[in-house]
């Protein structure tokens, strides 16, 4: 079967999707600029209306794809960051205002549209982390000191910043935005007030260096996290090769998904919920996984690792890196 676009916002039942997911040819967005190197893309993000999708490069290249349009001349390439880009995301409530945060301390707000810089802010030290808030009002970054920059889109010095007191690898939001998930070095996954930076929920019978609630999903560092699109689980990504889902009323483990081989270095839920897959930088394949049994659904054979990986927000397209380029299962190849 050629490369499809599936409906946008209709569900497909796992039996159907697991036998028409493996013979969908992607569509191959290259860039022959960018290193050859297949860890060159470092990240990638969709913007909320599914149409756009931005990468960012171990070799500086921050660029912006047009879904349909998969030759490079016509993306959108945004220059300016003077070390590797860490993490990409676009604001939830705006069609086309991206972040970009890069190693050099730097992050910057861009107008992709017009390809100017909205806003920067500097001298957040080796930055690699980033989470927008849900209405669009901060963003939170980390760097590798483990301290919490909570940004405004509109401001060039930082809101507040907050000292961790444990290795902190990736940060979420709830959908609330009154919540931040941030995943430790310990294996645990910290469930924190926003913008207090406390946590949530304590035990009332141990000591104070214990009391802290969290989440102890991995036998070693915990380095992803994702918020299910309706709120139902949260999943967690290890060094340990495991995917664990929570799930978020009691805080209980439902299920622990193994079939990953090599650090889970992404997680994305599809729109719907229904599956979830993981980025690793081992291994030959993206392992598709019902987020609502743990049935290994099936595996989508690549040619390299994939440590990167991303649904769409409104239908089943699957973004992922193959052989040093974006590829995206389901996207409509539109024009050349």
């Amino acid at each position: 079967m050629a490369s499809g676009r599936l409906a946008t916002r209709a569900s497909v039942a796992p039996e159907r999707f697991k036998s028409l997911l493996p013979t969908l040819q992607p569509t191959i967005y290259h860039d022959p600029n960018a290193s050859k190197s297949s860890n060159n893309i470092r990240t990638i993000a969709w913007n909320p209306l599914g149409t756009y999708l931005a990468t960012g490069c171990a070799d500086k290249t921050l660029r912006v794809w047009n879904v349909d349009k998969p030759n490079v001349r016509q993306t959108t390439e945004l220059r300016g960051h003077a070390a590797l880009i860490e993490k990409v995301a676009f604001n939830p409530t705006k069609e086309l205002e991206l972040c970009s945060v890069s190693s050099d301390g730097v992050v910057r707000f861009w107008d992709v549209k017009n390809k100017v810089v909205l806003n920067e802010v500097r001298g957040l030290g080796e930055t690699f982390t980033l989470a927008w808030a849900p209405q669009g009002e901060y963003v939170v970054v980390g760097n590798k000191e483990n301290m919490l920059f909570v940004l405004s889109p509109t401001e060039s010095t930082p809101i507040s910043e907050q000292q961790q007191p444990t290795m902190t690898n990736d940060i979420t939001f709830c959908w609330s935005g009154k919540r931040v998930f941030a995943t430790t070095g310990e294996g645990k996954t910290r469930i924190l007030t926003f913008p207090e930076f406390q946590p949530a929920y304590q035990y009332d019978y141990k000591e104070a260096q214990e009391k802290e609630f969290m989440l102890p999903g991995h036998t070693s560092s915990c380095i992803a996290v994702e918020v299910h699109p309706f709120n139902r689980y949260l999943a967690t990504g290890g060094t340990d090769s495991l995917i664990t889902l929570w799930e978020t009323n009691e805080w209980t483990c439902v299920r622990t998904i193994t079939k990953m081989t090599g650090p889970v270095r992404s997680l994305s839920f599809s729109w719907d919920g229904l599956f979830i897959v993981g980025g690793s930088d081992e291994g030959t394949g993206l392992e598709i996984t019902v987020s609502e049994t743990g049935e290994h659904l099936c595996t989508y054979k690549t040619r390299t690792p994939s440590p990167v990986v991303a649904w769409a927000p409104n239908r089943y397209a699957l973004a992922y890196t193959d052989m040093g380029s974006l590829r995206i299962i389901g996207a409509s190849p539109g024009g050349k």
